[in-house]
């Protein structure tokens, strides 16, 4: 007999892998197929990243390295801080873990008690509910709108609040929606969180990929808060499986040991490739394709608004549009399967990212070059 878990009951599938699987299908049949569902960039990981990870694959020697991670690397990360930020944060806070889903395993793991709750913003990243409810503890949404540039506020958290909460988590710049916590905001957000007795998690995943105004962390004006970084979006390196958490001093030991028994160790090919990816010309390389996404998304944004998808706010950050499509269609899922049956175009439905109108929604990734999405969109206006 096949028994599963009570929890699995409450885990939904990735919408977005389901629409990817079709993608998939359809090119196997021949067809073209535009890929805006997918939060993965189309560039390749840097060069100097892949020279340094064959360097050291062909040393040979692979082995397990220590579960907090490579010192140096540890070391690396803080030095990019200091110098980009001005933030000055210990190499022995940071984590190194297996993709930033790692280092949501482990805050989540040494925070949450059965039945604790977590506040998150809808829409947010759907992932982040699902394991809350893997460690038995209870995913609370914050319906968010474009009147707050879809992030949460002191207030929403303070109507939220109950006994049990645990904590608050937030995402800038976010996912689906693009858009940045002034550090203002993140402060605001801390010091409601702390009255409370609670717990304050901050997903900077893609810090870096930011478009006219400076990339921040909240690490420079807050160090009581848990940061979640990555190797693979800003960096590049998304198969390569590498993250990084930043985490109050008091909680190193525990998150140690949980690691330990999770995964051993993050990657080792993977964390000395990442050694590479705070060097001069790494950096010149990533830069350049941080201007390259600026102007997808500057292509994109206004021919879609001629179509009559509506846009309440433009993102600033990450490479996401979230449109409103109810002038053109009664049903983002619906209207997603059309595109990509009919144009040849993946995008990925709002049922992805919460309850909060997600039929009204559709997440439209730009991360492929500028032409095809230029041909995307004529696809979807001959469409519709």
């Amino acid at each position: 007999m096949t028994r599963i878990a009570r929890r699995m009951a409450d885990i939904q599938p990735f919408h977005v892998m389901e629409i990817l699987k079709r993608a998939h299908a359809l090119a196997a049949e021949g067809r073209d197929i535009i890929h805006l569902e997918v939060g993965e960039p189309d560039f390749p990981s840097p060069a100097p990243i892949v020279e340094a990870g064959r360097r050291f694959l062909t040393s040979g020697h692979v082995h397990y390295t220590p579960a907090l991670g490579l010192t140096a690397l540890r070391e690396a990360i803080a030095r990019f801080y200091h110098d980009r930020f001005g933030a000055d944060v210990a190499p022995e806070r940071i984590i190194v873990t297996p993709g930033a889903s790692g280092a949501l395993m482990l805050a989540l793991g040494v925070l949450t008690d059965p039945g604790d709750e977590w506040l998150l913003p809808d829409p947010g990243y759907p992932s982040n509910r699902h394991l809350v409810r893997s460690f038995e503890g209870k995913p609370v949404a914050l319906p968010v709108d474009a009147t707050t540039r879809f992030q949460p506020t002191p207030a929403h958290v303070a109507a939220a609040w109950t006994p049990n909460t645990r904590g608050l988590m937030v995402a800038s710049p976010a996912n689906p929606t693009g858009t940045l916590l002034e550090l203002d905001e993140i402060v605001a957000l801390r010091d409601t969180v702390a009255a409370r007795g609670g717990v304050l998690i901050v997903d900077e995943i893609y810090q870096g990929l930011n478009y006219g105004v400076e990339a921040s962390t909240a690490l420079s004006r807050a160090d009581d808060v848990f940061v979640v970084n990555s190797f693979s979006k800003y960096f590049g390196m998304t198969g390569w499986r590498l993250g990084w958490m930043v985490v109050p001093e008091g909680y190193v030991r525990d998150i140690e040991k949980l690691a330990q028994h999770f995964f051993i160790s993050p990657s080792t090919p993977a964390q000395h490739a990442a050694l590479a990816a705070f060097e001069p010309g790494t950096l010149e390389i990533l830069e350049a394709r941080r201007h390259a996404f600026a102007d997808r998304r500057n292509a994109l944004l206004p021919a879609l608004r001629e179509i009559g998808f509506r846009f309440a706010t433009e993102p600033q950050g990450a490479f996401y549009l979230y449109a409103d499509i109810s002038d053109i269609a009664a049903s983002s899922e619906e209207l997603a399967q059309r595109l990509i049956e009919e144009a040849g175009v993946a995008t990925t439905p709002g049922v992805d990212f919460g309850d909060n109108a997600p039929e009204r929604h559709l997440r439209i990734a730009y991360t492929t070059d500028e032409a095809r999405l230029v041909e995307a969109a004529e696809r979807i206006r001959r469409v519709l």
